[in-house]
């Protein structure tokens, strides 16, 4: 009997051993519950908190401009910009320079309106040149002949529309004499001259020098005016590479004034002026 007692006594110990475990074990439970999901409260609300403040600096930085209330993502941004842009404003992009007369496209895709006017001023007795930048002309030309290089000319400048019909007439019948058609006229035509009212020459920043050849390639002139005439605000307008771009087969002999700004830029960048306005090389 004693045997028996005793045995049943350890048995209810057992059981009340398990019990007491098993309600600790379930207690711990809950306990892990409700950590785990006061956690995700506590960083919901840190996100949340985060976003709306990003959300309101962003929302605030016109109105704290210069004041460094900027944001990651705004620097971000800026910096993606600066990558994938020129270093200059682009022209498209830029109402002003749009409307900067030095740097007025004319081509046969931007053809001048019929009222264009220029005022002009004489370059010599027959040639003339837009007043407002026939001074850096003089200048240019008059620095090269005191450094040395006295065969240096303006050929051609100014070009009214009826000027430049007669010359654009005069080709196409040339090529008629020697055989070729209409349409092949033409397309020879179109690869040195401009129909008329697509000529640069009309407004009156354009000079062709000497002879108008490419033999002027081969001067010290020309090898002058690669060097330096961005510093007066003119540019090669028909470079050799670019002529997939401009239309215009390779004129060493033509170059346009755009300022010595844009000048400058086009040079460093080696860009023609169809992608400096445009923005060609972006796209």
């Amino acid at each position: 009997m004693r045997k028996k007692g005793g045995k049943e006594k350890l048995n209810r110990l057992a059981n009340k051993h398990v019990l007491q475990l098993s309600i600790i074990l379930f207690l711990l439970i809950i306990i892990a519950i409700v950590v785990i999901v006061a956690r995700k409260v506590i960083i919901s609300d840190g996100q949340a908190t985060n976003f709306e403040t990003e959300i309101g600096q962003m929302g605030d930085s016109d109105d704290s401009e210069g004041e460094g209330n900027t944001t990651n993502f705004d620097n971000q941004n800026e910096t993606e910009n600066e990558t994938n842009t020129i270093d200059t404003v682009t022209v498209s992009n830029n109402f002003d320079v749009l409307n900067d007369w030095q740097i007025r496209l004319v081509n046969r895709e931007n053809p001048l309106p019929d009222d264009f006017t220029v005022e002009l001023e004489n370059l010599d007795a027959s040639r003339k040149f837009d007043k407002r930048a026939i001074g850096p002309l003089k200048q240019m030309i008059l620095d090269m002949r005191n450094q040395g290089i006295k065969n240096i000319w303006a050929q051609s400048t100014y070009r009214s529309i009826e000027y430049q019909k007669g010359l654009y007439e005069k080709s196409i019948n040339k090529y008629l004499e020697q055989g070729k058609t209409q349409e092949e006229a033409e397309k020879l035509t179109d690869e040195y001259i401009n129909k008329p009212g697509t000529s640069e020459h009309h407004l009156g920043l354009a000079v062709d020098f000497n002879n108008v050849d490419e033999g002027f390639e081969n001067t010290k002139a020309y090898v002058w005016l690669l060097e330096n005439a961005s510093d007066y605000g003119f540019v090669l307008r028909y470079p050799k590479e670019k002529e997939d771009i401009t239309g215009i087969e390779y004129e060493p002999w033509h170059w346009r004034y755009v300022g010595p700004e844009h000048a400058k830029k086009m040079k460093e960048q080696n860009l023609c002026l169809e992608e400096y306005v445009l923005g060609l090389n972006l796209v």
